[in-house]
């Protein structure tokens, strides 16, 4: 058993960027294993439903370039989770483009491992009908129609097909949808290192530099694993760890402050000691994990909903502005009016008001308007995008000629940002699957391929 591990993250999620010198000073700490994250469901359910990647081609293409070139020269593995943004199919083969597009350019040769997580429906169906799929956060029991209507569906994996493609001899792991920390906790886990400790530490790392001060995605994070142990600290000496910020990052995104719950088990955070090294790292001491009874994987479905055509306008007129609720409420009737002879099921029409709760929305606890201005988006939701567009073109024209009490402005009561005015935006999405499926073993959902990946003069 080595006597560490250090885990390289160059970054929160690929295609972010890094500095390219705090990734030289990452590699002259010799890691064992490069891993970054490649996606989340903080976008949104679109990405997963339309099969696209939040990220852009040529900025992944260029943080892969560098990784991958390290990777094989020191003869490490390189390995990206949730690939494409979403982690379906269309996402994983996405990113395996890109990856044998620099292999050909620069003549690379390697095996590469693909792991797929887009989940075929009569799995789920079967796994419904058996009583395995139970919910989760929303509270909402699946129903066999939830699956029927999802574009696509897709499970987080855990660690351990990440581990089977180690011992396949992978040098390029690239995998589906996975949760966040399986990749980067792969390495130390093939060595033997405290489950709770890994995956505690690759918790923080699969943010990248988050957990520092001042804090990014767009930037290196290295850990270090050791016996009883981990240290997290920056390659970039403009930023550094501390025990506030170590210990803040570990409770990012979660809602219980004592256990992080992933496939397979929990974190267990009871005994969790920070300890400032120095001044940009931190020892971090007493994580645990706790094995479930029963292995359960999330399921990600989304299902699309209609489309979308928004407009953005500004309104700058004092009275306008204390009036903005009922000019709302007259803008949507009048609108129901023009259209009485669609069902009111066939659309939705949305403002959002910046400047008054275009943020919290009905949460917003300030319920006076201070701004002299307000920004507006006159949001559309309809079955078809020419029902969408036809709604939103009578929303938006209402709305800059309505009248109110006391406006003086005859000509329009809207500065419109763009022209045109109106823009169409295409497929809505909502999450239709978000469960918990439980198996039998945690890599039968993961099917692997094994590619030997030869370049353009090989």
């Amino acid at each position: 058993m080595e006597d560490e591990i250090r885990v390289l993250a160059p970054q929160g999620l690929l295609g972010y960027g890094f500095p390219v010198k705090s990734f030289q000073e990452a590699l002259r700490r010799n890691p064992h294993v490069i891993a970054v994250d490649g996606g989340s469901t903080d976008p949104g359910p679109y990405y997963l439903g339309a099969g696209v990647s939040f990220t852009d081609q040529l900025a992944v293409k260029r943080d892969l370039e560098f990784m991958l070139e390290a990777a094989l020269d020191k003869g490490i593995p390189l390995i990206i989770g949730t690939a494409g943004g979403a982690g379906g199919k269309p996402h994983l083969d996405w990113n395996v483009d890109i990856v044998k597009e620099i292999a050909k350019e620069r003549d690379y040769s390697f095996l590469m491992a693909v792991i797929s997580a887009e989940i075929n429906k009569d799995v789920i169906f079967k796994k419904l009908t058996d009583g395995k799929i139970r919910t989760f956060e929303t509270r909402k029991e699946l129903k066999a129609e939830d699956v029927s209507r999802s574009t696509r569906i897709v499970a987080q994996m855990g660690v351990e097909p990440f581990l089977k493609a180690l011992d396949a001899g992978a040098q390029v792991i690239v995998a589906g949808r996975a949760y966040d920390p399986a990749c980067q906790a792969a390495v130390p886990l093939k060595h033997g290192f405290d489950c709770g400790l890994v995956m505690h530490m690759c918790k923080i790392l699969e943010c990248g530099a988050i957990a520092c001060v001042p804090g990014t995605a767009s930037d290196c994070l290295l850990g270090t694993i050791r016996k009883d142990h981990f240290i997290v600290e920056p390659t970039n000496s403009d930023r550094r760890c501390t025990e506030v910020s170590v210990a803040a990052h570990t409770l990012y995104e979660k809602g219980n402050t004592d256990f992080l719950p992933g496939p397979g088990g929990a974190i267990d955070l009871r005994q969790v000691k920070f300890e400032q090294m120095g001044d940009r790292a931190v020892k971090v001491s007493g994580s645990r994990f706790i094995k479930d009874d029963v292995y359960a994987i999330k399921l990600e479905g989304a299902a699309r909903v209609g489309f979308r055509t928004i407009s953005i306008a500004g309104a700058r007129c004092p009275k306008m502005i204390s009036q903005i609720d009922s000019i709302i409420t007259g803008v949507k009737e009048r609108v129901q009016e023009n259209f009485i002879t669609v069902p009111t099921t066939d659309y939705q029409t949305i403002f959002h008001i910046y400047g008054k709760n275009g943020v919290m929305g009905d949460l917003e606890p300030e319920k006076t308007i201070r701004s002299h201005e307000l920004g507006i988006v006159i949001e559309v939701v309809a079955k078809t995008q020419e029902l969408a567009n036809a709604i939103c073109s009578v929303a938006r024209s209402v709305m800059l000629h309505f009248g109110y009490p006391g406006r003086i402005a005859t000509a329009g009561n809207l500065a419109f940002l763009y022209s045109p005015s109106d823009l169409k935006a295409g497929e809505v999405y909502e999450f239709s699957v978000y469960h918990l499926m439980e198996v039998t073993d945690s890599c039968e959902m993961f099917p692997m391929e094994l590619i030997k990946v030869r370049g353009n003069l090989s």
